[in-house]
């Protein structure tokens, strides 16, 4: 699997993979602005322009937009997280062309008409409301306000309805203007489109597009904050977020630190908080452990939801296994086994060519680089027992342990 890139005179970056074995396309534009970079009066600002990008552009309105791809079967989509925005889409091969200019008219040509962002204000109060009625999109929001207090990550991604009914056009256009920048843009795409097609689009229509830099944006890093907290909600189980902060995709520790995590809850079935918590003593249906890194610093986070009388013991036998890994190197059989298995979790996902879309072109986006398979199964091969142990000894200490908690109200 060979991953081409290349840098156009205008900044932009294009990463693709050229696979004639399926009869679809995936493509999008990975924009380095994502919440994270929102100035204190501008919270929700890039998840409403995110919204604003499907609602008419300088030839498009959005009826235009939005039935452009559906007509011929094809899908579009964006995203925003705290990091970056993403616009993408699928379709047939044959619909190459109609898909990717679609996102360039988009990404670089969006009108933001008045009418239309009002709307919009209106669909994201909506959004932020059903956000609330979801416990786990809730805790995960509030657990990170918590560790991160004063600080852009600690914020929602949405923002709040106040905010979000504070903007307008002007101020949609400043954001912008300061962070959307060619040299911070990347075109991904996977599928079956040849070379010589990619490069005709990359001339035609890429390379046109004008340059423009990047302005001074520094990110700047986090400071976590400790806590312990256990509230009352509107809930009918406990939902409960354990963790801290551990290392984030500039570290040298990120492949060992996925590689714990798989370990301890990853969504294997053989994972331990899954096997000793769920199977063995069965306190709770779900439970799972994530790694969420961002450029900076990363997230380590053990989700769980189980009756009230079940929590303590849930919450000391997490505890126990992640004692475990921090006290006690792992066998070589033992590794070799865990290595298998996230080498083959990464292979199956790979097989998925709209994620890997959007992976190798957010590798690209951060590293300026993007790694074959054989080069990630190098890498996760060199990982020692050693180097897991350390990284669990700091990652699980209790120190860096937070617990926020939603319990059932008490009936009257």
């Amino acid at each position: 699997m060979n991953f081409e890139t290349l840098r156009l005179p205008n900044g932009l970056r294009v990463v693709y993979l050229n696979d004639p074995t399926i009869h679809t396309i995936h493509c999008g534009f990975l924009i380095n602005a994502g919440s994270r970079d929102e100035l204190d009066n501008e919270h929700g600002m890039a998840h409403l322009i995110e919204h604003c990008m499907f609602k008419g552009t300088k030839k498009r309105k959005a009826f235009h937009i939005l039935t452009r791809l559906d007509s011929v079967g094809g899908e579009i989509n964006a995203y925003t997280t705290k990091e970056e925005t993403c616009i993408y889409a699928s379709a047939l091969k044959e619909h190459f062309d109609r898909a990717a200019e679609l996102l360039v008219d988009i990404t670089f040509a969006s009108s933001f008409p008045d009418k239309e962002i009002e709307k919009e204000k209106s669909v994201i109060t909506d959004e932020i409301n059903s956000y609330r009625d979801t416990p786990d999109e809730m805790l995960l929001d509030e657990f990170e306000e918590h560790l991160f207090p004063n600080h852009p990550l600690g914020r929602t991604v949405l923002g709040t309805e106040a905010f979000i009914q504070s903007f307008n056009r002007d101020s949609i256009l400043s954001f912008v203007n300061r962070l959307y920048a060619t040299d911070q843009i990347v075109f991904s795409c996977v599928g079956n489109v040849s070379p010589k097609k990619l490069m005709q689009f990359c001339d035609r229509v890429l390379s046109n597009i004008p340059l423009k830099q990047t302005s001074e944006n520094k990110r700047i890093l986090p400071v976590a904050a400790p806590f312990q907290i256990e509230k009352p909600e509107q809930v009918h189980q406990v939902h409960s977020l354990m963790g801290g902060q551990c290392a984030g995709l500039d570290s040298d520790e990120r492949r060992t630190m996925v590689l714990l995590n798989n370990i301890l809850g990853g969504p294997a079935l053989n994972s331990r908080l899954n096997l000793n918590i769920r199977e063995k003593f069965g306190y709770c249906y779900y439970i799972e452990s994530s790694y969420n890194p961002y450029i900076d610093i990363g997230l380590f986070e053990i989700y769980f939801g189980t009756d009230k009388k079940y929590y303590n013991k849930t919450k000391k036998a997490i505890l126990k296994e992640m004692n475990v890994l921090a006290q006690n190197q792992l066998t070589p059989r033992m590794l070799s086994a865990a290595k298998k298995q996230i080498i083959g979790q990464i292979a199956l996902a790979q097989e998925n060519r709209g994620g890997l879309m959007l992976s190798i072109g957010k590798s690209l986006l951060h590293f300026d680089r993007v790694d074959s398979f054989e080069e990630i199964h190098a890498e996760v091969e060199e990982i020692t027992a050693a180097e897991i142990l350390a990284t669990a000894q700091k990652v699980f200490a209790p120190s860096n342990i937070n617990t926020l908690a939603y319990f059932p109200e008490k009936s009257e």
